[in-house]
């Protein structure tokens, strides 16, 4: 069975900057939703005072997800320019190359932690047999 895949990430938008990263956030989320139908969700939330975003995508398996960042990379750089990332959370086994670019991006946006959460029990209705 193929498992799906969760990423969490969080960013810190600096005062003065939260207009421009809602208009890149919904560029975003266009690019992605036009360019890549195997993902599952993908949702960007502010907190209550706008200075905090988090982005959760939602993918099938790990193709998916090495897809994501070989196509987002240069709207993730731009995006960079109004966000300080965080951290990277994923919780699944993504593959070697995914990790790989997970490391360069986190680097490059601020340098996040990173973080890989293993499955313990659980299920969901969104993995594919």
């Amino acid at each position: 069975m193929t498992e799906s895949l969760f990423c969490v990430d969080r960013s810190e938008i600096p005062e003065g900057r939260v207009e421009e990263a809602r208009d890149s956030m919904r560029d975003l989320d266009a690019f992605v939703a036009e360019r890549e139908p195997q993902l599952i969700a993908y949702r960007f939330y502010l907190d209550g005072a706008t200075s905090m975003m988090s982005v959760i995508a939602v993918h099938p398996d790990s193709a998916s997800m090495e897809r994501h960042l070989e196509i987002g990379d240069p709207k993730f750089r731009a995006f960079g320019a109004l966000i300080r990332m965080l951290s990277i959370d994923v919780y699944g086994h993504p593959g070697s190359a995914v990790v790989d670019r997970l490391r360069r991006k986190a680097e490059y946006l601020g340098g996040a932690s990173l973080t890989f959460h293993t499955l313990q029990a659980g299920f969901s209705r969104l993995d594919h047999p």
